[in-house]
């Protein structure tokens, strides 16, 4: 492969859809690119399963010929999207990151991959999951510094963004993983509102916590591609039918007054390390009478364990069948995990699912007086060592009540790697949040 398009390869998804539509290059030139790019860095960052250049080159030379016979692909004609190897595809290999599904090919797209392709995009391959999208690391790396975690378990579709071998990709998080993972590699990463964007086809570890999330290098691009996500789909029981979402039109104006964010450091502070502490400290002083630190009422400290006795649960169930039939090519912490899940009491589990709604009823209140929450996308910058994909806790109440987050890699931690700012908004509030989103990075880049 040649090397003049390189430039290609760190193109924004929204540069690569207009210059594709101008003429200016083609999908084929810009999938070339990013080919490069993996053949230059795949070896030390690890992020794909499966990838064909191939088969990729041979999607791009039909997105340019459609262009040619003046057929609109749509929104992302021709750009090329990376895919958790959790989420179903016809053409390709999807093995949720286990063993014990090595070779299996799916009979057909997932929904999300439907929606994709409606959409013009090149299905560039498979990123790397952790071991069921559970916290047993993969092969993936940091690009930022390979002895440490890109976090999970969305890890290669964030690395690959990161290192620059794909503008755009597509994960999902149950606990923390699309936000932490994007925080650890500097990218922008948005996990939308519960069941926003259809699940049916991908791997079902909690009906009542999986998330579909997206990563890009910018908040336009996070836009672009969720947009033609949010597409109604029965097949997902918790889907709603609703008007189209015009995401990419409200994220990209100006807010009509100077947002207000609220602070909220949530009961798990002390997690949080010195650094980041002291940075957010900074950033809040930065933004003055735009941010206001915000306390939880007493509920909010009990989300953790409600997720974990609901995410637990609902693991043991949906992994019975690789429990039963394969427990001893499992991880210990998966089959902790689900030895743990097969305790919890019936009682207990529907409990911590009723409180979502009082929680939200809270959170309704700080969302009529704030455009969004304002708090860390993880602990720290991304930890030494590969034993390990971190600590998701700066997730998971935004999780358990299903709201929009979004983390941008606005600041730095101790050692110079990049480190999350999360935004959250009341649920269905995409649109707005990204157009906060936009606004918190120009002022901190004005700054």
């Amino acid at each position: 492969m040649g090397d003049s398009n390189q430039h290609l390869a760190h193109m924004s998804a929204i540069e690569a859809v207009a210059g594709i539509r101008a003429g200016a290059f083609t999908s084929e030139a810009m999938v070339r690119s990013c080919l490069d790019r993996c053949e230059a860095v795949e070896e030390t960052v690890q992020a794909w399963t499966f990838l064909d250049p191939d088969y990729a080159l041979e999607q791009a030379r039909k997105a340019d010929a459609a262009h040619a016979s003046a057929i609109d692909l749509g929104p992302l004609h021709g750009v090329p999207v990376g895919l958790k190897d959790i989420i179903d595809t016809k053409d390709m290999p999807t093995e949720y990151g286990t063993v014990l599904r090595a070779g299996r090919r799916p009979k057909e797209d997932a929904t999300v991959v439907s929606l994709l392709r409606q959409a013009g995009a090149v299905i560039m391959g498979k990123t790397v999951s952790t071991e069921l999208a559970a916290y047993h690391p993969g092969k993936t790396r940091n690009p930022h510094d390979p002895e440490r975690t890109p976090g999970g378990s969305s890890s290669g579709s964030t690395a690959a963004v990161a290192a620059g071998m794909v503008p755009l990709s597509v994960g999902t998080q149950t606990n923390g993983s699309v936000i932490r993972p994007a925080a650890y590699c500097g990218v922008y990463g948005l996990k939308p509102t519960h069941a926003a964007i259809s699940r049916r086809g991908v791997l079902r570890q909690s009906q009542f916590l999986d998330h579909v999330g997206v990563f890009a290098r910018c908040v336009e691009d996070l836009a672009l591609l969720a947009e033609p996500l949010m597409a109604y789909d029965a097949g997902d029981a918790d889907m709603r039918p609703q008007a189209a979402r015009n995401i990419v039109a409200v994220a990209s104006q100006d807010p009509p007054a100077t947002p207000i964010v609220a602070f909220v450091k949530t009961p798990v502070w002390d997690e949080a390390s010195e650094d980041t502490k002291a940075a957010f400290a900074e950033l809040a002083s930065l933004l003055g009478d735009s941010c206001d630190e915000v306390d939880l009422p007493p509920p909010f400290e009990n989300v953790v364990q409600w997720h974990r006795t609901v995410m637990f649960a609902d693991i043991a169930k949906n992994y019975a069948t690789f429990y039963d039939n394969g427990r001893d090519q499992l991880s210990d912490n998966l089959r902790a995990m689900i030895e743990e899940g097969q305790g919890v009491l019936a009682v207990d589990y529907n409990q911590a699912i009723e409180w979502r709604e009082v929680l939200n009823s809270g959170l309704a209140e700080v969302f009529r007086r704030y455009d969004a929450v304002l708090t860390p996308a993880a602990p720290s910058e991304a930890p030494l060592g590969l034993d390990s994909t971190g600590n998701p806790i700066f997730s998971t109440l935004w999780t358990f009540c299903g709201t929009p987050a979004v983390t941008l890699p606005l600041l730095r931690g101790a050692a110079g790697l990049p480190m999350g700012v999360q935004l959250v908004a009341a649920r269905g509030d995409e649109g707005r949040l990204l157009r906060t989103a936009r606004w918190l990075v120009q002022t901190v880049e004005n700054a």
